[in-house]
């Protein structure tokens, strides 16, 4: 077989999934936080020399879409400095991160001494410093009062561990044991699967398995211009409103310009209002990941996840709007709101084109933490709330899923046992039974 038989790039690409499921599985079982090890707010992903997204895993959709810029960020920052046992370290959102909580790791994976892929881990930690536990300050009026901001960094030098900056990154924390745990599982997630790839190559050999993931994408976007030539051309506008900004500023509004000419879609949210002095504000990164979750409602299921989905895609915005803040500008509440509005812009819009899938608004919510001190141990602690979820929306299809959570998040979010809760937490969950 060739890179250019179909079998073999079908096989390739299953098992590449297989990789990131892997990945994810390593994480799941590894992790010290509740967030993580419970909820499983973590996503991983393969991703080309170039950034490019090769395979991703179901884990939570807005992390995803902005794994892309952060890859090249990494590759940017360090250029052709980049060995065998690095380990490289981001969250900072204007950096192709999405939110200050959501850190990310990644390891370069070379194939016959060439810098062939990436695999990548990005997890939601339980707390990443600044003025409140948790990060979600809604008192914040810039990023510095959320967090720890890590631009691209390296952790690991040719396998050797940069104790300094490991103390610097765990000294602005406020749970550093947990902390460390959580990025050592997110790191052997990334050499596992650094570990299966390398595999993967000696079985089929590096050109094959790099051809192939070209074709990977390639045939994705075909399978999506496919379809967007379905649709009618034209100009189809949608808006979704966030309600206030917790500054008195109320009814904000993005606004999308979805043009269809022939497989092309341009999208539009130029129009949308201005950045607000809250952190509800979205990075470039957070929004392009919006824009992919939203094109990704309208698809086939079947049809893979990767950056060839978004070839047939033009993104227009306009920084310091909602949609585009300008560095520096607080973010951390973005993977949800204003994520879930510019996700539904989107989908207004476009129902115009393909009503048959299109849905109706998701449900919305803020975030929660509590923090404080385990009365039975004398240890804090940070929980972090997923035990109340609103539905999906409905479609053509039929009824929306209750308590499916949110659009940014399509169900990758986890209920966890509330029994496991109420044993690792002093809390108590009142329970009742209906008939």
């Amino acid at each position: 077989m060739t890179a250019s038989d179909p079998i073999t790039v079908s096989v390739v690409q299953h098992r590449l999934i297989g990789v990131v499921e892997e990945m994810g599985e390593a994480m799941l079982r590894t992790a010290f936080s509740q967030i993580l090890n419970s909820s499983r707010d973590f996503s991983t992903a393969i991703c080309g020399a170039d950034g490019r997204l090769v395979a991703q895993a179901e884990h939570i959709p807005v992390h995803v879409g902005a794994l892309p810029l952060a890859t090249k960020a990494v590759c940017d920052a360090f250029g052709g400095d980049i060995h065998p046992g690095d380990v490289f370290l981001l969250n900072d959102p204007y950096f192709g991160g999405s939110h200050l909580p959501d850190l990310t790791a990644f390891v370069p994976v070379f194939i016959d001494s060439e810098l062939s892929f990436w695999t990548v881990n990005r997890a939601h930690h339980s707390d990443i410093g600044g003025a409140t536990h948790g990060a979600y300050n809604a008192a914040a009026t810039e990023i510095w009062h959320e967090g720890l901001r890590v631009p691209p960094i390296r952790l690991y030098d040719r396998g050797q561990i940069r104790q300094d900056l490991l103390q610097m990154l765990k000294a602005n924390v406020r749970h550093p044991r947990d902390f460390e745990g959580d990025l050592s599982a997110q790191i052997g997630s990334v050499h596992l699967g650094e570990r299966r790839l390398e595999e993967l190559a000696a079985e089929f050999d590096g050109p094959t398995l790099k051809q192939s993931a070209d074709k990977i994408l390639d045939a994705t976007e075909q399978q999506v211009r496919a379809i967007v030539e379905t649709w009618p051309d034209g100009v189809y506008t949608g808006e979704a409103v966030l309600d206030d900004d917790g500054r008195g500023n109320e009814d904000i509004v993005i606004r999308a310009t979805v043009t269809v000419c022939g497989s092309q879609l341009t999208v539009d949210l130029r129009e949308s209002d201005s950045e607000v002095a809250s952190f509800l504000n979205s990075s470039y990164a957070n929004m392009r990941s919006a824009v992919a979750m939203a094109l990704s409602f309208l698809l086939d299921p079947e049809i893979a996840k990767n950056d060839g989905a978004m070839r047939p895609v033009d993104i227009m915005a306009k920084p310091g709007t909602i949609v585009y803040s300008k560095p520096g500008a607080p973010v951390t509440m973005s993977t949800s709101h204003c994520a879930q509005e510019i996700i539904e812009a989107i989908v207004v819009a476009l129902s115009q084109a393909c009503p048959e899938r299109a849905m109706a608004g998701w449900g919305r919510r803020l975030r929660i933490a509590i923090k404080g001190q385990d009365p039975r141990n004398g240890r804090p602690f940070i929980w972090h709330m997923f035990h109340a979820r609103p539905g999906a929306g409905a479609s053509a299809g039929g009824d929306g899923w209750h308590n499916g959570g949110e659009w940014h998040s399509a169900g990758g979010l986890k209920f966890g046992s509330v029994e496991v809760a109420e044993v690792r937490f002093p809390l108590f969950f009142p329970h009742s039974i209906g008939f």
